[in-house]
């Protein structure tokens, strides 16, 4: 009998989307997504197919999902302004930009004129920029962003901010108070709400994010105490799975654990995660659940 060929493996599941936005709602309490971004494996897709997933996300959301926001970033301008404009067409709730990274030389200017480009083929559709600077390599900061973006772009919401830079993250804050401030590193969250952080978008949110809702609940009650347990309980998991290696194979594999749902292998160059990481991530999670019902 003849192999399929490994790459035939990776083709996109559409067929459990529909379900993926049940678990979300029913299981973790998440009513927005993010799609296409860093987990998602947004850029090692094709156009052809971040539009499929784009279109099969607001469609089986809809008049479930709060939010979708679509990340149409791409180190292409013409592709870039593409996605942005059938995003709108499809009729995303917002859409996302990351800083094309491949020329690290880029200058605040030029950053700004890019995603004004892209913004400018969604008119009416509220545009974040997505904060990343450990992945893009751009380190230019996003308060200083900020500055002027409104003018430029009319539509802009706010940032998906990505990053462990607090000092930065205060600023825009401070300065930007008006703005969606979105925060992207779920390890350091109660800090980001203590600042001010009107929101997060983050990975273990799909599979974590009922205990989050606790901690956000437990801080909107101004319970800071049980806040930082639930806080202390995510950076715990974190910590473990980190040591072991992770990374986007380890949390497909994480969320099929515990959704149920076949996320499949990553698309290549990433390797799956071990059957070995499985189980130690599966004794992790019992003991975590152990404790915080203790």
């Amino acid at each position: 009998m003849r192999k399929r060929p490994l790459e035939s493996l990776r083709e996109i599941n559409f067929s459990v989307i529909g379900q993926y936005v049940d678990y979300l709602i029913n299981e973790q309490g998440v009513r927005s997504i993010f799609v296409n971004g860093t987990t998602g494996e947004g850029l090692s897709l094709s156009i052809q197919e971040r539009k499929q997933l784009a279109e099969e996300w607001i469609t089986k959301g809809k008049d479930k999902l709060d939010h979708v926001i679509i990340h149409v970033g791409a180190l292409s301008l013409p592709e870039s302004k593409g996605l942005a404009k059938h995003a709108a067409e499809t009729g995303a709730d917002g859409i996302a930009v990351i800083a094309p990274s491949f020329f690290k030389q880029v200058t605040k200017g030029a950053l700004v004129a890019f995603l004004k480009e892209v913004a400018s083929e969604a008119p009416g559709v509220p545009f974040y920029y997505y904060h990343i600077p450990r992945l893009t390599g751009i380190k230019i900061c996003a308060e200083e962003l900020f500055d002027g973006m409104k003018e430029h772009i009319p539509t802009f919401q706010g940032v998906k901010f990505s990053d462990t830079d607090l000092l930065d993250f205060g600023r825009c804050v401070r300065n930007n108070g008006q703005f969606v401030l979105l925060y992207g590193v779920d390890e350091q969250l109660l800090s980001a709400l203590i600042m001010g952080a009107t929101g997060a978008i983050g990975s273990t949110y799909n599979y974590l994010g009922k205990v989050n809702n606790l901690m956000l609940k437990a801080f909107a009650n101004g319970d800071h105490f049980t806040a930082q347990k639930y806080q202390f309980c995510i950076q715990e998991f974190l910590s473990f799975v980190i040591a072991q290696g992770f990374g986007v194979p380890q949390i497909k594999a994480v969320m099929t654990l515990i959704s149920g749902i076949p996320m499949g292998p990553p698309r290549l160059p990433l390797s799956s995660a071990s059957e070995d990481f499985v189980a130690k991530v599966k004794a992790k999670l019992e003991s975590l659940k152990n404790s915080l019902h203790s």
